[in-house]
């Protein structure tokens, strides 16, 4: 039932969805349920000490009408061919990418949630033919939810495969000899038993997970960070900013770091696009400590 609503509503123009989005969404998730508002403003707050509160203001109201328009996009994304695709997304240094993910045998590319985070996936309309893109997600505890999640995002082509099966799999790519661009998500909070890299990131001691970095210096594959920008509705440019060429000559946790950094600058750029719902800092360093130790 959930998919078949979607396949209906998917038809509507894009710009009804975004009157749904301004006149519905939005006042509901915004006025009427103040979803997450707490943690918005907490995480704005601690984030950008040296603005204003009307500043932040702006920016919280300008990430929930950005949240609402992510969730009528993916609805309406559910239907377009690969020609609309590429009328809505847009991949940049892609011919660098493919050439040292060529030369490499794979490579890995770090996304995270800014903007319409689901619809990067679309970059295997642009990678080499003979490249697969591998894109890591987080099961859904509501498995109706989970299994349209997974329908929604089958027009993009490529593998989806669950977090905890990704070692496993990536093994199985490998001795298959498929060649492989790995999308991790990689702007999650850190379980607290997982070895992490801190960095002070957004003015906050921040522990990032280290899993893309993990598997690009064990396989040796070259690593881009996502710069994503909204030029305007309905259209979303990916900037592919090479971290590194050769992971295995890189300092422990130097992968991760970059990361971190290209993400603040991504976000202090564009500060509206980033997912501030998200409750990223729910762990401090001693708390994740002791959890590790227990």
């Amino acid at each position: 039932m959930l998919l078949y609503c979607t396949s209906i509503l998917s038809r509507l123009p894009l710009r009804v969805h975004y009157r749904i989005a301004d006149w519905i969404l939005f006042p509901l998730i915004y006025y009427v349920l103040r979803y997450r508002r707490k943690i918005v403003d907490k995480n704005l707050c601690n984030s950008f000490p040296e603005k204003s509160e009307e500043e932040r203001r702006q920016i919280r109201r300008a990430f929930y009408h950005e949240f609402c328009d992510i969730i009528v996009e993916i609805i309406y994304g559910y239907r377009l061919s690969a020609e609309e695709w590429k009328a809505c997304m847009e991949f940049r240094n892609m011919d660098e990418m493919n050439r040292l993910v060529d030369a490499a045998g794979g490579g890995i590319i770090m996304f995270s949630h800014m903007g319409n985070w689901e619809w990067l996936a679309s970059a295997q309309l642009w990678l080499s033919p003979d490249t697969t893109l591998v894109k890591v997600y987080r099961e859904l505890k509501n498995k109706s939810f989970d299994q349209l999640m997974l329908d929604i995002r089958k027009p993009f082509g490529g593998i989806y495969v669950e977090k905890r099966r990704v070692l496993r799999e990536m093994v199985r790519f490998r001795s298959a000899g498929m060649k492989v661009l790995l999308g991790l998500n990689s702007d999650q909070k850190p379980r607290p038993e997982v070895t992490r890299t801190w960095v002070t990131f957004l003015h906050q001691e921040t522990g990032f997970v280290d899993g893309g970095e993990v598997l690009a210096r064990k396989y040796n594959v070259p690593v881009f960070f996502s710069y994503l920008i909204r030029d305007r509705r309905g259209h979303y440019i990916s900037e592919l900013r090479l971290l590194s060429a050769h992971p295995q000559e890189t300092e422990e946790g130097e992968i991760t770091k970059a990361y971190a950094r290209e993400l603040e600058r991504n976000i202090k750029d564009h500060p509206e696009l980033w997912l501030w719902s998200h409750n990223r800092w729910k762990w401090k360093r001693e708390e994740r400590k002791v959890k590790s130790e227990e």
